[in-house]
């Protein structure tokens, strides 16, 4: 299954900017709420050290040593104070991102936007107000869903004797929660040791506020960040002493420096912390000041961070590692000679079977043995992989 990750936020905070820019969709972008009314689901990409310069080997499947490897984002309608009761596009936005691992959910870090997307002075709204009601709406959304049917299910479970971290599990199948989270969610909140029927509206609430955390992650994509106000930003990035995950980014300058690498005008890879002129003479003086401004920003930021964000939801909040699987492990390519053919995103604590599987099903049936192509020793079906590992698998297929 593919990664899925959506773009949250409130109207005009820069989010369909975002999505165009790391995927490089054509998307309608403008200056007013619910410019997104259908969800737009794209191709982006993760971006990781390929083994081919360590190995010295010709790999034609990256770009100067860096490997891009495709993820799927789905940016969504924006999310409005109580969408949760359908106010806005509320109960589509909610409905839409249901099936994502993970969020990133963008803001307006310059303040020019308030709480609904309506555009106001740079610096006159809080950006942190955004973040507690984004999670507040995903929460209360929960909530709703697991509070509908609860008596029936709460007497289901009583009188089957079924536990209760299934009835919960059943009940938000839907939104990626499993019995293993419910049955951590119960742990955490004291409520294991507690009959349903005992517990308060309060209970339930603080309890799908834990399933939130763990069912959907998110990264806070501090956008607009080359005109925000040095106080904001600060602010934001204190938030990583509670435990957030915040990286400053201008999708507005991403989305430009990709344009401009398409045309040939510079040399930039996604994630890069600069770039090169190709031909500055060819360029206008105003071209060249917009060019110099957005350089000085990279520098400053250490990339645009689109980037940043893409990869620590995939290696940091979801903790994914790449695998690549080959068919000779002489030589690391596959059997036509390709060196390096796929680059393969696995769950970290992933066995060298898992992999398998991952490559055909039927190729996981009838696993044999797996070999690392680097020190050619033989792994076994629960040999645990680590990044960057290559690796060739036997079977019997």
């Amino acid at each position: 299954m593919s990664i899925l990750i959506a773009l949250a936020g409130k109207p005009n905070c820069g989010k369909s900017t975002f999505f165009k820019a790391a995927t490089l969709a054509d998307v309608e972008i403008a200056n007013y709420p619910f410019t997104t009314i259908k969800p737009n689901l794209g191709v982006s990409y993760v971006r990781a050290k390929c083994p081919c310069k360590e190995l010295h080997l010709a790999c034609k499947k990256c770009v100067n040593g860096e490997r891009f490897i495709a993820v799927e984002l789905l940016d969504v309608a924006g999310l409005v104070p109580e969408a949760h009761k359908g106010k806005g596009l509320g109960n589509a936005f909610l409905d839409d991102m249901r099936q994502a691992q993970a969020i990133i959910h963008v803001i307006d870090a310059s303040g020019g936007t308030d709480i609904e997307g309506n555009v106001v002075p740079i610096g006159s709204h809080a950006p942190l107000d955004d973040i507690k009601f984004l999670e507040n709406e995903i929460t209360m959304w929960m909530y709703g869903i697991l509070n509908k049917n609860w008596i029936k299910l709460s007497r289901k479970a009583s009188a089957s004797g079924e536990k209760v971290e299934d009835v919960i599990a059943e009940q938000l199948a839907g939104l990626g929660v499993d019995a293993v989270m419910a049955k951590q969610a119960l742990l955490e909140t004291g409520l294991a040791d507690r009959h349903i029927s005992s517990w308060t509206e309060a209970e339930m609430i603080e309890l799908s506020d834990y399933l939130r955390r763990i069912s959907k992650p998110l990264v806070i994509a501090a956008n607009k960040a080359d005109i925000a106000p040095p106080e904001n930003l600060e602010k934001l990035k204190g938030l990583e002493k509670e435990g957030y995950r915040v990286i400053p980014c201008s999708a507005g300058i991403e989305l430009a420096l990709r344009n401009a690498a398409s045309h040939g005008y510079i040399d930039y890879l996604p994630g890069d912390e600069g770039f090169t002129i190709k031909n500055p003479e060819k360029l206008t003086p105003q071209q060249k000041a917009a060019l110099d401004k957005m350089a000085a920003f990279l520098k400053r930021n250490g990339g645009t961070g689109i980037q940043k964000c893409i990869n620590e939801v995939v290696f940091g909040l979801l903790n994914y590692i790449v695998v690549y699987p080959v068919e000779d492990e002489g030589k690391f390519t596959d059997k036509s000679g390709n060196v390096l053919p796929d680059a393969f995103l696995v769950k970290k604590g992933s066995t060298a079977r898992d992999l398998a599987y991952k490559v055909h099903t039927q190729i996981g049936e009838s696993f044999l043995f797996g070999v690392n192509a680097r020190t050619k020793m033989r792994l076994g079906e629960k040999h645990e992989l680590q990044n960057n590992d290559i690796v060739k698998i036997a079977s019997t297929r």
